[in-house]
């Protein structure tokens, strides 16, 4: 849409997403983010109408940066990193979630008051979902 892959690289340190690596991808986040920014910061503007604006702006921002994301010039050997490093990212974020159902289940017998957060467990089963279907998807295609 507005962005090109050639202006950013992937992040590597500090989370996921895309580094700017020309004076085009720095313009394209000032583009981007300074009349958001602008907008926000005027008074006058309804409260229904900035909700809009931003969710249309969300929209765009998400849409655009995942493309350039998916379309990121790598090499073979950055994309074994990236899935290696993104499959070590899930295993501790799986940790810590099921760590934090166990907590919850574990207080709530204690307190005798069943009180889980399910969207947790929910991710959790998707998780497993996606990952069998996945592999069931990827072993008949060899």
């Amino acid at each position: 849409m507005l962005g090109r892959p050639e202006w950013f690289t992937r992040r590597k340190y500090g989370g996921w997403g895309v580094k700017p690596t020309s004076w085009q991808g720095y313009m394209y986040i000032a583009f981007l983010i300074l009349p958001f920014v602008f907008f926000q910061a005027v008074p006058s503007v309804n409260q229904d109408l900035r909700i809009q604006v931003t969710i249309v702006w969300l929209t765009i921002l998400v849409t655009d940066v995942g493309r350039i994301m998916v379309n990121l010039p790598l090499s073979n050997k950055e994309r074994q990193i990236e899935a290696y490093a993104e499959r070590n990212a899930l295993w501790a974020v799986i940790g810590v979630l099921v760590f934090g159902v166990l907590f919850q289940l574990l207080t709530s017998v204690l307190d005798q008051n069943m009180k889980v957060d399910w969207f947790i467990v929910g991710a959790l089963g998707a998780g497993a979902l996606v990952k069998s279907i996945s592999n069931f998807i990827l072993d008949r295609k060899r």
